[in-house]
């Protein structure tokens, strides 16, 4: 879903890609947060992490259900990213200040570009079963003032056969395209497994990568090799993966791959669907507060005064209700940090 961060207390989040050190295999717990008030909806938030604030340029996800949730997501903005949304069960109406209007429904992509500034609503016409993940991917410097603009991609590149395949949402993989606009070397991918399904996926050494069960239960094969070849990872609150060891994933956790992979192993305990997603590691320093992401704490509190009193960020027609109110800049002041802790 195309919803985004409604803390009503969020804190300023100053992301740069870690330098990707090679092969390993750490289960990133997420943390629940809370969207829109304690009666809101619930969501796991596994990246920006403690340990990795980002993979490649993806920068946030959010994984939510399967639950039962009337969603009424008032307009609010957004700078610098693009929005993912991916649906597993569910219908979410989507509107935005360039003119759009679409209902999302599972399987099919929702991609929103801020550039400069973008607001946008969502909602679900009845009260249903919301079942999906929302990821924001940072635009480089060079193009994070791009014209906002909004994709719907109905119909998505297709690998492998009826019992192990894999959809292509973002980038390309194994050969295989995705039509939707992408800033960066990237790759976002939905991988689908029946019970017992065994697949191998290509990919490219030079990205990091990291999987997220959405449902079902999987083994994935995490040998990690080093100068001495012998295999070591390291996880967060989970037992070392060793060389050729295999590492147990069901929704929930993160699990980082790190880079110097040329290919993924999968096997389906129960049947489900995972995401890959992967990219070159980001090199530049980004700060996300609340739904902005900006380079200095002067351009984030800017972003908020514009959404407070301008109108650069126009309007969303069409939603029975006001824009988004913006919360309180934080006390401390935000400060720009380096790419490594």
């Amino acid at each position: 879903m195309g919803m985004s961060n409604l803390e009503r207390d969020p804190q300023e989040t100053i992301c740069a890609g870690t330098e990707a050190e090679g092969p390993v295999a750490e289960l990133l717990a997420g943390r629940d947060v809370v969207l829109g008030g304690t009666r809101g909806m619930k969501v796991t938030r596994t990246l920006p992490n403690r340990d990795r604030r980002m993979v490649g340029a993806w920068c946030f996800i959010d994984y939510y259900g399967p639950a039962t949730h009337l969603m009424s997501v008032p307009p609010h903005p957004h700078t610098g990213l693009q929005t993912v949304s991916w649906l597993v069960q569910g219908e979410i109406l989507h509107r935005d200040s360039v003119g759009s209007e679409q209902l999302i429904k599972p399987g099919q992509l929702n991609l929103m570009t801020a550039g400069r500034a973008i607001s946008h609503s969502e909602e679900s016409l009845r009260e249903t079963v919301l079942h999906g993940v929302q990821l924001w991917v940072a635009l480089p410097e060079s193009q994070r003032n791009v014209a906002p603009h909004f994709e719907h991609h109905q119909a998505l590149p297709v690998l492998g056969g009826a019992d192990a395949n894999v959809t292509v949402l973002m980038g390309e993989l194994d050969g295989a395209t995705s039509p939707a606009q992408t800033y960066t070397p990237l790759v976002g991918a939905e991988i689908s497994l029946d019970g017992g399904a065994e697949i191998r996926i290509p990919l490219r050494p030079d990205f990091e990568h990291a999987v997220l069960a959405l449902t079902g239960a999987f083994d994935v094969v995490t040998e990690t090799e080093t100068e001495t070849g012998t295999g070591t990872a390291t996880g967060t609150g989970t037992e070392e993966a060793r060389d050729g060891a295999e590492t147990f994933l069901e929704p929930g956790p993160l699990l980082y791959l790190g880079s110097g992979r040329d290919h993924l192993s999968l096997r389906a305990r129960r049947p489900g669907r995972l995401l890959l997603l992967g990219g070159e590691p980001f090199e530049e320093e980004i700060i996300m507060w609340w739904n902005f992401v900006g380079r200095t704490p002067e351009e984030i509190a800017a972003y908020r005064e514009e959404w407070t009193t301008g109108t650069d960020f126009g309007t969303v027609d069409g939603f029975d209700g006001s824009p988004l109110p913006a919360p309180t800049l934080p006390v401390t002041p935000m400060k720009p940090r380096g790419r490594h802790r």
